[in-house]
């Protein structure tokens, strides 16, 4: 490794992340500028400059700064990012609409890059191109941030959902002789040179098919950068919908799976590469999950369009059932997209709970060491493998658990911790629901706003009640409540609890 690559890996990352912000800003600078826009494009352009001479000040002030751990510094580095990136990330926004507030700016960045995708801008019109442009990007890049983090960080820490595999206590390093041989920051630096050509590279291939399926370029690359990132972020304020049509969905819906599972990612450390896909727990139960979701929604549908006097309409049923498989991936992997035929189902069977599903799904959230969040499939499947193997000794008291020492301890040590952060995840849910019902938000609403916030699925606000729920329409209390949500619900209260430990505070 050369001197100045040196020199910048023993830069805080907290200080790498806000150099690349800075060039992240030019992009929407010239997209608006290309566009004639300069009242735009001006904000972005002298926000970079500023921020990349802040970047280098800083970085001359603590070049020399060793941290006593490397590795509690890039988890407290982690969880800085989300409460200064996005500060510095609303004020070139903030200075490009006019009829904003600054706190406002700050919940739409932040949303953004804890790949969330709630917005208070759903008006069609209110936002440049170019703005939605950006709100995409950050999308994109919180989405690359918490991949890379996830596997260079939280999983060598046995945490983010590792630790239902690991049988090791929280926080606890799954490789020593690893981090004797690099530190952290190599680690984080080889990782992105192994996985952003991969990220890019999907995004590319989603763009250029959404293109000939019949999207316009800007639709597309905001759609591919959405679908990757799993922030579910449309332009246009047409938040959580798809209009390309069965065909666009489909390319969607193939690249919804690597919020599933991390095995199309390169690198052994990230899968079993042994394990044949249709064994790997977290597929088996995402496509179980889907598969339930549709066939019963499926019946339903059928019912209600019987009783409609519809029930003749075979090719919308088709339609139907493809919808409502798209949109529970989709919702699944807390991304967000519902299908064209969406709507058409709820108003076929006269569904009213349906936002429960989605609630359910988002919940339950995507695969360990991907962009998705919820509870994860992981812990999910362990506590399902827990619960089978108690109801069989229930019928065979005295039988002995086989299938090896990885799923013993999967039913053991793993359904434990996963237990754990379970009822973390259903606390968080009371408590963030109490603060917002006390701010003037009621039940139902407030129920709705938490768990979108925590399981990253703003769109979830849209789709879950009876009427959408706009966070427009929140007040200043609201909006803080939700945006601690979602930062909570980005980086796992596992990961606080870790650095709050006793044990961590002599460190």
């Amino acid at each position: 490794m050369s001197g100045w690559a040196r020199r910048l890996l023993d830069l805080p990352l907290l200080v790498i992340l806000m150099a690349i912000s800075a060039l992240a800003m030019l992009v929407p600078a010239a997209h608006a500028y290309a566009l004639s826009q300069h009242d735009v494009g001006r904000p972005f352009f002298y926000s970079a400059l500023g921020l990349l001479v802040l970047s280098a000040m800083i970085g001359l002030a603590t070049v020399e700064r060793t941290p006593r751990d490397g590795r509690r510094s890039h988890l407290k580095a982690l969880i800085g990012a989300y409460l200064v990136l996005p500060l510095l990330l609303a004020v070139p926004f903030d200075h490009a609409v006019p009829d904003t507030s600054f706190r406002n700016a700050w919940f739409e960045m932040l949303s953004s890059f804890t790949t969330t995708g709630a917005t208070l801008y759903d008006t069609p019109g209110r936002l440049a191109p170019s703005l939605h442009l950006w709100r995409a990007l950050v999308g994109w890049l919180g989405g690359f941030f918490i991949l890379l983090m996830g596997v260079a960080v939280l999983m060598p820490l046995n945490l983010g959902g590792m630790e239902v595999l690991g049988g090791r206590s929280l926080g606890e390093h799954a490789s020593r002789q690893i981090t004797r041989i690099a530190d952290p920051s190599e680690r984080i630096l080889r990782f992105a040179v192994m996985l952003f050509p991969a990220y890019g590279g999907f995004t590319l291939l989603l763009w250029v098919g959404l293109t000939f399926a019949g999207e316009s370029g800007f639709d597309a690359l905001c759609l591919a950068m959405a679908t990757l990132s799993t922030s579910g972020i449309l332009p246009e304020g047409a938040q959580g919908t798809v209009v390309s049509g069965a065909v666009g969905e489909m390319m969607i819906a193939v690249f919804l799976t690597l919020g599933i599972s991390r095995r199309a990612y390169p690198g052994a450390f990230f899968a079993d590469r042994s394990l044949p896909i249709r064994r790997d727990p977290e597929v088996a139960m995402a496509f179980a999950l889907v598969g339930l979701v549709t066939a019963v929604l499926f019946l339903r549908h059928w019912g209600g369009a019987i009783e409609n006097a519809e029930g003749q309409d075979i090719p919308a049923f088709f339609h139907v059932l493809w919808g409502t498989a798209f949109t529970a991936l989709s919702f699944l992997t807390t991304t967000g997209f519902a299908a064209e035929q969406w709507a058409s189902a709820r108003i076929w069977s006269g569904l009213e709970t349906h936002g429960l599903i989605l609630m359910g799904l988002a919940v339950i959230g995507g695969g360990v060491a991907t962009t998705a969040g919820g509870v994860k499939l992981l812990r999910v499947y362990a506590l399902f493998r827990l619960g089978e193997y108690e109801m069989e000794k229930l019928i065979h008291p005295h039988s002995v658990g086989g299938a090896g020492m990885r799923a013993r301890k999967l039913r053991s040590e793993g359904a434990h911790v996963a237990w754990v952060f379970f009822m973390l995840f259903a606390m968080s849910i009371a408590v963030i629901v109490a603060a917002l019902t006390l701010v003037g938000i009621g039940f139902d609403p407030a129920l709705i706003l938490t768990i979108a916030a925590l399981s990253t699925t703003g769109p979830l606000a849209q789709f879950a009640g009876e009427a959408p729920v706009r966070f427009a329409e929140l007040g200043y209390d609201a909006k803080v409540i939700l945006g601690c949500a979602m930062v909570l619900g980005r980086v796992e209260a596992l990961a606080v609890l870790a650095l709050l430990a006793p044990g961590q505070w002599r460190r």
